[in-house]
C-alpha cells in the first residue's frame, strides 16, 4: 500500500464531498443545532445547579434554626440531600432526567431519590433531549451516511472505478483512503462540538469541583473519534459492497435504524423481561417485614430489645437502665439504626444486582452495537450514568446514617439516664448549638477510577470495534468487485 495513493484518495474524497453547496448548507444546519444544544445545555446546567444548591442551603438553615430539642426528634426532623449536576452533564444528559436529584434523609428510613424531570414532563421525553452527545451519537452518523454512501458505488456506476484499478491502484488504498477522507469530514463536524464543550467548561463547568475533568473530556473525545472512524469505515465498506448508490443508501439507513432504535429497545425489553424489578411497595414491605422479625426499637416490650437490655444491665452490673452511665434509650436507637441500615443495604444490594443484570444485557449488546458502546462510555465519563446515580445514593445514605447516629450519641451523652424516658418538655433536650457540629451534605462526583471501571466494558467494546473496522476493510478488499 502506497501512502501517496492513500493521501490522494482521501483528498479526492474530501474535495468531492465538500464542493457541493448542499454540504455547506448541511454544515451550517449542524452548527446551528450544535449552538442550540450547547446554549440549552448550559442554561439547564446552571439553572438546575443553582436551584439545587439554593435548596441545599435552605435545608441546612432549616436544620440549624431548630431550637433546643430532643436529639431523636432532630433525627426524625431530618434534612435533604441534593445531587449536583456534574460539569459534563451539559454535554451528555444521560439518565439525569430520569433518576431524580433529591432525597429526604431521616432516622430509621431510607427514602428513594425523587423529583426527576421525567415525573414533571410528558411522554415525549422518552424520545430524547437535544444534547451535544445526542448530535454526535444519532445525527452525525446519519450525516456521514448521506455524505459517504456514494463514495465507491457511484464510481462503479459511472465506470471510474475500473479505470482507477487499471492504473495501478488497489482496493486497500481505495477503501482506506476514502475512509480517512470521510473520517476527516467527521472530525470537521466534531471540532465545533468539542470547542463549545471546552469553552462551556472553562466558563461554567466548576472545574475545581470535578474529579479529573479534563481527563474525562479527553476519554470522551477519543471515544467519539474511534466511533466516528468506525462509522466512516462502515459507510465506505457498504458502498463498496453495493452495486448502486441506491442500494448503498438503503443499506446504510437500515443499519442506522437497527443500531440506533431496534437493538437498544430490544436490549431494554429483554432486560426487563428476564430480570423484572420489584415494585417500590414490595421492596419497602420486604424490608419492614424483616425489620419486624429483628425487633422494633420503638417498642419497650419487644423481646429482642428486652434481651439486649438484660445483656447491657448485666455487663454494667446494674439492675435498672436509670443506673447506666449513659442514656439507654439513645443506646437502643443507635442499635436499631444499625439493624435497619444493615437490612436496607442487603435488600438494596439485591435490587442493584437486578439492575446490574439488566445492564449486563446492554453491555453485551455493545459488543455488536458501537452506538450502545459510545453511549455508555459518554454517559459514564460525563457522570450521568446509572453508576453515578448509585454513587449519589450511597453518599446520601452514608450521610443519613452518620447524622442519625450522631443524634443518638448526643442523646446517650447529654440526656440524663436518671430521667424518665420520653422526648417531651424541657428536661429531655440538648442545646441547639450541637446542630451545627455535624457538617452539611456535599455531593462529590464519582471518582475517576470508579468511573473508568464502570466504563471499562464500553472501552473494550470500542477497541474491539476499531479492530473489526480495520479487519472489515481488509476483508472487503478480497471480496469487492469493480462491477
Amino acid at each position: 500500500m502506497k501512502w501517496a495513493n492513500l493521501r490522494l484518495f482521501a483528498w479526492h474524497f474530501w474535495r468531492n464531498a465538500t464542493t457541493p453547496k448542499t454540504f455547506y448548507f448541511l454544515y451550517v444546519v449542524f452548527i446551528l443545532l450544535t449552538a442550540y444544544a450547547a446554549v440549552s445545555g448550559i442554561q439547564s446546567h446552571i439553572t438546575q445547579n443553582d436551584i439545587r444548591k439554593s435548596h441545599q442551603v435552605k435545608a441546612r438553615q432549616s436544620w440549624e434554626a431548630n431550637p433546643d430539642k430532643h436529639p431523636h426528634r432532630m433525627a426524625h426532623f431530618g434534612t435533604f440531600a441534593f445531587r449536583v449536576n456534574p460539569p459534563l452533564g451539559m454535554f451528555d444528559y444521560g439518565l439525569e432526567s430520569f433518576t431524580g436529584n433529591t432525597v429526604f434523609l431521616e432516622a430509621h428510613r431510607q427514602n428513594s431519590v425523587n423529583f426527576s424531570d421525567a415525573t414533571f414532563s410528558t411522554g415525549t421525553l422518552r424520545f430524547g433531549e437535544l444534547s451535544l452527545a445526542l448530535l454526535l451519537q444519532l445525527v452525525l452518523p446519519l450525516i456521514l451516511f448521506f455524505i459517504g454512501f456514494s463514495g465507491i458505488a457511484a464510481d462503479k456506476e459511472n465506470g471510474t472505478l475500473k479505470i482507477v484499478l487499471s492504473q495501478g491502484a488497489n482496493w486497500l488504498e481505495i477503501l482506506f483512503g476514502k475512509s480517512l477522507g470521510l473520517f476527516g469530514i467527521a472530525v470537521l463536524f466534531l471540532a465545533p462540538v468539542v470547542l463549545m464543550v471546552v469553552a462551556a467548561l472553562i466558563s461554567y463547568g466548576g472545574v475545581v469541583e470535578s474529579d479529573h475533568l479534563w481527563l474525562r473530556l479527553l476519554a470522551i473525545g477519543v471515544g467519539y473519534m474511534v466511533f466516528l472512524f468506525i462509522v466512516s469505515a462502515t459507510t465506505i465498506v457498504v458502498s463498496a459492497r453495493s452495486n448502486t448508490t441506491k442500494h448503498a443508501l438503503l443499506r446504510l439507513l437500515g443499519i442506522w435504524l437497527l443500531l440506533v432504535i431496534l437493538l437498544p429497545k430490544s436490549a431494554q425489553a429483554l432486560g426487563n423481561y428476564w430480570h423484572p424489578t420489584p415494585s417500590k411497595l414490595a421492596f419497602q414491605s420486604a424490608i419492614e417485614q424483616e425489620e419486624i422479625q429483628k425487633g422494633d426499637s420503638h417498642n419497650p416490650d419487644d423481646p429482642f430489645y428486652n434481651q439486649m437490655r438484660d445483656s447491657v444491665l448485666s455487663a454494667h452490673n446494674v439492675s435498672k437502665v436509670t443506673d447506666l452511665p449513659f442514656n439507654y434509650s439513645g443506646f437502643v436507637m443507635r442499635e436499631g439504626e444499625k439493624i435497619s441500615s444493615t437490612l436496607y443495604k442487603k435488600h438494596h444490594a439485591n435490587l442493584l444486582n437486578i439492575y446490574q443484570n439488566q445492564n449486563n444485557i446492554t453491555r453485551f449488546m455493545a459488543l455488536v452495537n458501537p452506538y450502545m458502546a459510545i453511549k455508555q462510555l459518554s454517559m459514564t465519563f460525563s457522570g450521568t450514568d446509572f453508576s453515578s446515580y448509585v454513587d449519589f445514593q450511597e453518599q446520601a445514605d452514608t450521610y443519613r446514617y452518620q447524622l442519625s447516629q450522631k443524634m443518638n450519641e448526643l442523646q446517650m451523652a447529654y440526656i440524663s439516664p436518671k430521667k424518665e424516658s420520653g422526648s417531651e418538655g424541657k428536661t429531655h433536650v440538648v442545646g441547639h448549638e450541637h446542630w451545627e457540629e455535624f457538617p452539611d451534605f456535599h455531593h462529590k462526583p464519582m471518582a475517576f477510577g470508579n468511573a473508568f471501571k464502570a466504563a471499562l466494558p464500553a472501552v473494550i467494546s470500542m477497541i474491539l470495534w476499531l479492530l473489526f473496522a480495520f479487519w472489515l476493510i481488509v476483508f472487503t478488499t478480497k471480496k469487492a468487485k469493480a462491477l
